[in-house]
């Protein structure tokens, strides 16, 4: 029986486990794929109080040694359901039935587990186009993540589809690398930071292929270009490139605990700053749930707050 347990281990459920060891909470985190989240990916982070400038990599792999040295466990499973159990052994999502403590039963897809309290903290993923062939193209011209694969690209032309932040840093650190970087965007105009698009403006090798969208992808066994067409004059272009860097925003992925937490339309648990969720000990964290603001910073100011509020509900338990 654990105390705590969290499901992910980016920031939000890293900076959980943190704050549960150190409230003298026994704490275990469940990851499918690695620790760190999307910022591991990042080549630069400048935006962290107190922290001038680190990569993803480095702060991810600071909070995973303080998590593991604090005495947090970190298990590289798949999470496939959570469940509520009240004291007499009978589930129930919401409420316990009086008599007996309740606890959770988090499942993987290696065994099962149990906790007092429960953090969901499963972040978000990249969308995708959904294209023909595009699952098929993927690490064969198709990518999500211009830091991790676009070395491959050195010296070749590219494109990256998307208007915000993600897409204006995505270009910029392919335009060190590739010969041509072609942005293709739906509209006229960019969502992201205007600082960032300043800079991609001023690249010689950056061209812009606005009100656009791409509607197919080009290549045998390998991409070599993509159509896209003009969303005003309906017109149909081919741009050949060896690279698509696809950059269209992310998607919670919430769907084994609709029944535990109510989701938005978008998928995104429901829960306010203080991070809870409909049902009593379980608590969210981070991208995965809805706010206003997804940056590292609020991530980790999330991790904090349900984990606090976890060791404070079973504090009351007892």
């Amino acid at each position: 029986m654990y105390d705590v347990i969290i499901v992910g281990a980016g920031p939000a459920g890293l900076s959980a486990a943190i704050y549960a060891e150190r409230a003298g909470k026994k704490a275990a985190v469940f990851e499918s794929y690695t620790y760190g989240g999307q910022i591991v990916n990042t080549p630069e982070i400048e935006n962290y109080p107190a922290i001038q400038k680190i990569s993803g990599f480095d702060f991810a792999t600071g909070l995973y040694e303080q998590a593991i040295g604090l005495g947090a466990e970190v298990l590289f499973e798949k999470v496939v359901s959570v469940s509520r159990v009240d004291g007499n052994g009978a589930e129930d999502q919401e409420t316990p039935a009086e008599g007996g403590l309740p606890y959770f039963i988090v499942k993987t897809d290696s065994g099962e587990y149990n906790a007092k309290a429960v953090i969901l903290a499963t972040g978000a993923k990249n969308r995708h186009l959904g294209l023909a062939r595009e699952e098929e193209l993927i690490g064969r011209g198709i990518s999500y993540c211009a830091t991790c694969d676009g070395a491959f690209f050195k010296g070749r032309d590219v494109a990256v589809n998307g208007g915000g932040n993600t897409a204006i840093e995505d270009a910029l650190f392919l335009s060190n690398y590739c010969s041509k970087v072609y942005v293709i965007h739906r509209r006229s105009e960019f969502r992201g930071e205007k600082e960032g698009l300043l800079a991609l403006q001023a690249k010689e090798n950056v061209e812009f292929v606005l009100n656009s969208v791409v509607t197919e992808l080009l290549g045998e066994e390998k991409l070599s270009g993509v159509e896209v067409k003009d969303t005003v004059t309906g017109g149909v272009k081919s741009i050949p490139v060896d690279g698509l860097f696809i950059a269209i925003g992310q998607a919670p992925d919430n769907a084994a605990f609709s029944e535990i937490a109510d989701l938005d339309r978008g998928g995104y648990i429901i829960s306010g700053e203080d991070c809870l969720t409909k049902t009593e000990g379980l608590f969210t964290a981070g991208d995965c749930r809805t706010k206003q603001v997804r940056q590292l910073v609020t991530a980790a100011s999330d991790g904090a707050v349900a984990a606090l509020a976890a060791c404070a509900y079973i504090d009351k338990l007892a």
